[in-house]
């Protein structure tokens, strides 16, 4: 429900006020301001006083009628005195209604406030319907209490518009408002609102601390939305076009889905809504700004770009769900030199956070983006963990290619890590150099290619003997008998000098090389060098043949 109206405070406003009603428990009374010379508010004038005072207005006029508490028939009546005769609508100049009580219907459908309109802590204990009203200047709701159903339905704000610190008690329609200016729902607390939109803000939607106690839709086309540090205290589905979005701190008691929508929202009566107001924005892409701070187990994200979203500090990211093309930055593409040498990067999805590392390190190539606003100081350390709870956050949604990615970058961020063990270090930089932490395919296979190669020159040259081996045999006669025994035995190998290079030992090389990739012994007479030339390729490339096969398995496993 919404919150009770407050006991009347003992300190007088700041403005010459009414009095009405003093008593011992409410000594200020009535808070409704003086209608000029008159000692009482537009509510407690006498009927001839107020007669004349509305008979005397007319349409654009500023009016100021702050703490007056609203019957249904009195604000008839002041909207009636400022009716336009041209177009048939009421139209305000400047409209002061700060603490003003509207105890019946407050019908200001179709009103035009021209100028500044102030609503400030006012109160709407029954409908308030502000349907195709235009603000011209900024419109301030800030603290207002809507006790009732609030419609703001094709409304248009030209400037800020200002709803910080409100209370809606019942739904809340904003469908086909336009904000041309920014929109602050700050700390705003929507109780049983069902939808908030469609609607249109051309500049930012801001609703940090907004408190949302009900089942909730909302449908925004923005170009920003900030949501830090709301709470969510339902299930809720936020559809966005154009925005980026900071939801760093907000706090989700329930499933809650992030997603993009691809085409312009549709109205109940099949309309669609109109984006003129977002002309110039590039693209429809939805954007997610931050993370941190907000625990993601109920988190659903769909169809966002994270390129430039903060993760460091989310909690139960290995539990977040990514439904649909939600995609992450990349590292820089092409061949770069660092102190002179050439350096192409393994193309991969990144965080924005490693982006923001790697460009402040000395000697950072061109293309790495060190503008990532709120990165701070995040280094291998931290983001380790953030690459390995998303890697299990894909492989548990049996997107094991896609896992790949995010299982290289945490490796590459142990291999970085200072504060790791220096043999630790080291062994995952061979591991990287030999075969991309066995997600490179490629640079496996070559490895092998360029090791079967140094096994099958260093056989020719130095492991094949210089010829085949040849049995001797030596006959013993025994004394006194004609029994003949044979010891056969084989010449030890002859170190090869010559020609070592031709076809018929390129064919016994390549017959050693082929039978130690699949961990068999050749059987090859070889010379001493040869057999620890043979031992040694027996040991490394089954090895890298292991690699290659398991970079390709976690390409296409699913």
């Amino acid at each position: 429900m919404a919150q009770p109206n407050p006991e009347p405070s003992p300190t007088p406003p700041p403005w010459p006020h009414c009095g009405h009603g003093t008593t011992a428990a409410d000594p200020v009374g009535c808070r409704g301001v003086r209608v000029g010379e008159h000692a009482a508010c537009l509510a407690h004038l006498d009927e001839a006083a107020r007669a004349a005072y509305l008979a005397a207005l007319s349409s654009g006029a500023d009016i100021d009628h702050r703490g007056t508490p609203f019957t249904g028939d009195l604000s008839a009546r002041l909207l009636d005195a400022l009716r336009d005769p041209a177009t048939g609508r009421p139209c305000f100049g400047g409209a002061r209604f700060r603490q003003a009580v509207f105890e019946g219907d407050a019908d200001f459908g179709s009103v035009t406030f021209k100028g500044h309109a102030d609503f400030g802590s006012a109160v709407f204990e029954g409908y308030a319907d502000f349907e195709r009203a235009a603000f011209g200047e900024e419109a301030g709701f800030w603290s207002a209490v809507f006790k009732g159903y609030a419609n703001f339905e094709s409304a248009t704000f030209e400037g800020y518009a200002g709803f910080g610190a409100a209370v809606f008690g019942r739904d809340i329609v904003f469908e086909a408002a336009v904000f041309r200016g920014d929109a602050g729902f700050v700390e705003t607390v929507f109780e049983q609102t069902a939808t908030f939109g469609p609607l249109v803000c051309a500049g930012r939607m801001v609703l940090s601390g907004a408190v949302f106690g009900a089942p909730v839709t909302l449908l925004l086309a923005a170009r920003r939305l900030e949501c830090r540090r709301t709470r969510w205290s339902s299930t809720a589905e936020v559809r966005l076009r154009y925005a980026t979005v900071d939801f760093s701190h907000a706090v989700f008691e329930h499933p809650l889905t992030i997603a993009a929508e691809a085409d312009p929202f549709v109205l109940p009566d099949g309309g669609v809504v109109a984006e003129r107001a977002l002309a110039g924005t590039p693209g429809a892409t939805v954007r997610l700004a931050s993370l941190r701070g907000v625990d993601a187990a109920h988190l659903v994200l769909a169809d966002v770009d994270l390129s430039r979203c903060l993760f460091t500090g989310t909690v139960h990211l290995d539990q977040l769900r990514l439904e649909g093309a939600c995609s992450f930055g990349t590292v820089p593409s092409g061949t770069h030199r660092v102190r002179g040498r050439p350096v192409r990067f393994t193309r991969r999805r990144i965080l924005a956070e490693e982006h923001h590392w790697r460009a402040r390190r000395p000697g950072a190539v061109r293309g790495w983006n060190a503008a990532v606003f709120g990165a701070g100081n995040a280094g291998p350390a931290q983001l380790a963990p953030v690459y390995r709870a998303l890697r299990k956050a894909l492989e548990d949604g049996k997107n094991e290619p896609d896992a790949a990615d995010f299982y290289y970058g945490e490796m590459e961020m142990r291999r970085h890590d200072t504060t790791r063990p220096r043999g630790e270090r080291a062994l995952l930089t061979a591991y990287w150099a030999v075969s991309g932490y066995g997600l490179r395919a490629v640079r496996a296979l070559a490895w092998l290619g360029a090791a079967m190669l140094a096994t099958v020159v260093l056989l020719m040259g130095f492991g094949i003997p210089q010829d085949s081996p040849k049995q001797e045999a030596t006959g013993t006669v025994p004394p006194g008998g004609g029994r003949v025994t044979f010891t056969i035995d084989r010449a030890d190998p002859v170190n090869p000098t010559g020609d070592r290079f031709t076809g018929e030992r390129f064919d016994k090389a390549l017959g050693v090389t082929l039978n130690s990739v699949a961990f068999r012994s050749s059987g090859q007479y070889l010379t001493t060098f040869g057999t620890y030339t043979e031992m040694a390729s027996r040991l490394a490339e089954p090895v890298l043949l292991g690699l290659a096969v398991l970079a390709v398995r976690n390409r296409v496993r699913r």
